[in-house]
C-alpha cells in the first residue's frame, strides 16, 4: 500500500462512505472541487449543499458544476458553515470542511475556530450513524494554527461512545503541511 497525500486521503474516506442517494455537506465550497466531487458520489437521487461566504467562490462552485452538467445535484449557498442548521434538516452521510483560505483570494478572509466548531456541532447532530466528517486543515497563514488548536482540543473532547476520531498527517513535511481529521459517527445518542 502506497500512503496518501492529504487530498487523496481525504476523497478516499468520502468516496467508501457516501453512495448515490446521500445527502452531504461541503461547508468551505471554495473553487468546487470537493462539490463537484460529491456530486459524482450522490447521483441523481443524492444532493450536495455546498456553503461559502465570498460570492467569488459560489460563482466557481456553480460555474464548476455546469461544466461537468451536474448543477441539479448540488444547491450552493452563500453563507457561513455557522448557518448550515438554516438549511438543512435532514441527515447526512458525510461532510467536508478546507480550513483555511480561498487560493488565488484575499488571504485575510479565512475560516474561523469559533464558526468552525458551531458548523461542526450542527453537521454532527445531522450526521447519520456511519457517517464522516472530513476536516483539511490548512494551518500556515495567520490565524490558522489557533484554528487548529482550538479545532483539535474541541474534537478531542467528543465522546468515544459516539463518535471515533481521527488525524492523518506526514510528521516529516516541512512549511505546515495541510492534515487531514476524520470524525466518523458510530453510535446516536
Amino acid at each position: 500500500m502506497k500512503l496518501q497525500r492529504v487530498i487523496q486521503y481525504a476523497q478516499n474516506l468520502l468516496a467508501i462512505t457516501v453512495t448515490n442517494g446521500d445527502t452531504v455537506i461541503d461547508a468551505t465550497a471554495g473553487n468546487g472541487h470537493d462539490t463537484l466531487f460529491l456530486a459524482n458520489l450522490v447521483g441523481d437521487k443524492g444532493h450536495v449543499f455546498a456553503f461559502d461566504v465570498q460570492q467569488q467562490a459560489t460563482i466557481a462552485t456553480i460555474n464548476r458544476l455546469q461544466e461537468n452538467n451536474l448543477e441539479h445535484r448540488a444547491t450552493v449557498i452563500l453563507d457561513g458553515h455557522e448557518n448550515i442548521s438554516k438549511y438543512i434538516s435532514n441527515p447526512i452521510a458525510a461532510a467536508i470542511f478546507n480550513l483555511g483560505y480561498l487560493p488565488g483570494s484575499d488571504h485575510a478572509i479565512i475560516t474561523k475556530p469559533n464558526t468552525t466548531i458551531q458548523a461542526i456541532e450542527s453537521i454532527l447532530e445531522l450526521l447519520k450513524v456511519g457517517g464522516i466528517v472530513v476536516l483539511v486543515v490548512y494551518h500556515g497563514h495567520e490565524g490558522g494554527k489557533t484554528e487548529r488548536d482550538e479545532v483539535i482540543q474541541y474534537l478531542s473532547n467528543l465522546p468515544q461512545k459516539y463518535f471515533h476520531v481521527l488525524q492523518y498527517q506526514f510528521l516529516n513535511q516541512k512549511n505546515d503541511p495541510p492534515f487531514v481529521i476524520a470524525i466518523e459517527k458510530v453510535k446516536e445518542k
